[in-house]
C-alpha cells in the first residue's frame, strides 16, 4: 500500500511539473476512488500535501521578484476569513456523515468541471482579457478595471470564493484562481500571474490543511508517502513539459477532470 502512495504521489508530481496544475485535482480522486479514503480525509490529506509541494515554487518566484504581494495581500484578505468559517461550519457538521459527504462531493465535482473547462481557455482568456472591442459591454468591463476600489473589492472576493471552494474540495487554487486574476489583472504577464497564484495558494492550502488536522481528518503516514513520490514527479514532469505540446496535455487533462467531476455529482 505505501507503494501505491509513493506511485500516486510521482504520478500527480509529473502531471503537476507537466502542466503547472491538476494536484487537487487529481490527487484527491484517486486518494478516494483508489484508496478508499473518505471524501472529508482525502481532501485534508491532499491540503497539506498542496501547501508542501508549492513551496519550492515560491521560493523560485520570489527569487525572480515576480510575485505581485500586493495581489497576494487582497486574496488572502478574502480567503483566509473564509476559509476559518468553512472549518468552522465543517467542525459542526463533521459527523452528519452522509449528509457532509453528499455536499462535499457536489462541491468536489463542481470544483472540477470548472478546472477542466478553465484549462484549455487560459491562453484564448489572455489574450481576450487585452483585446481592445468597442462593443459597450466591454467598454464597461474596461471602465471597472480602470476602478482601482472595483478591482481590490473583487479581488477580495475572489479570495473569498477560492477559500471555501479549496477547503471544501483541496480543488481550485491554480486553475479558478489564475483564470480569475487573469481578468482582474490582464496587464500582468502569465508568470507574473501564475507566481502570484502560487504565491496565495501556499497560504490557503496550508491553513486549510492545518485546520483539517485539529479535525483529525489528515493521514500524515499516507501524506509522508505522497510526497516521497511528488518530489521526483514534478522534477520530471518538468523537464519533459519542454517537448510536448501545451494544446494536447491541456485537453487529455480537461477531458479526464470532467468525467471524474461528473462521476462526483451523480
Amino acid at each position: 500500500m505505501e507503494l501505491g502512495y509513493i506511485v500516486s504521489g510521482l504520478f500527480v508530481g509529473f502531471v503537476v511539473g507537466l502542466t503547472g496544475v491538476g494536484g487537487g485535482s487529481l490527487m484527491t480522486p484517486i486518494l478516494i476512488f483508489g484508496f478508499g479514503l473518505s471524501p472529508l480525509r482525502a481532501v485534508g490529506t491532499d491540503l497539506l500535501f498542496a501547501a508542501l509541494t508549492k513551496v519550492g515554487g515560491v521560493w523560485s518566484h520570489w527569487h525572480h521578484h515576480t510575485i505581485q504581494w500586493r495581489i497576494v495581500g487582497f486574496l488572502a484578505l478574502g480567503s483566509i476569513p473564509s476559509t476559518l468559517i468553512t472549518l468552522q461550519v465543517l467542525k459542526i457538521f463533521q459527523y452528519h456523515d452522509q449528509e457532509l459527504i453528499n455536499f462535499i462531493n457536489f462541491v468536489l465535482g463542481l470544483a472540477l468541471i470548472l478546472t477542466a473547462i478553465v484549462l484549455p481557455l487560459k491562453s484564448w482568456l489572455k489574450r481576450a482579457a487585452k483585446a481592445n472591442h468597442s462593443s459597450k459591454f466591454v467598454q464597461i468591463i474596461q471602465y471597472l478595471r480602470r476602478n482601482q476600489n472595483f478591482i481590490m473589492v473583487s479581488t477580495i472576493m475572489t479570495g473569498w470564493i477560492l477559500g471555501f471552494i479549496v477547503t471544501m474540495s483541496s480543488i481550485g487554487a491554480g486553475a479558478l484562481g489564475s483564470v480569475a486574476l487573469l481578468y482582474l489583472y490582464p496587464n500582468l504577464y502569465m508568470n507574473q500571474l501564475a507566481a502570484t497564484d502560487i504565491a496565495h495558494a501556499v497560504p490557503l492550502t496550508l491553513i486549510a490543511g492545518i485546520g483539517h488536522w485539529h479535525l483529525g481528518t489528515v493521514d500524515i503516514h499516507i501524506l509522508s508517502n505522497l510526497l516521497l513520490g511528488s518530489l521526483p514527479g514534478v522534477y520530471l514532469g518538468s523537464r519533459f513539459s519542454i517537448s510536448l505540446p501545451d494544446r494536447a496535455i491541456q485537453i487529455t487533462l480537461s477531458t479526464l477532470l470532467i468525467l471524474i467531476g461528473i462521476k462526483f455529482i451523480l
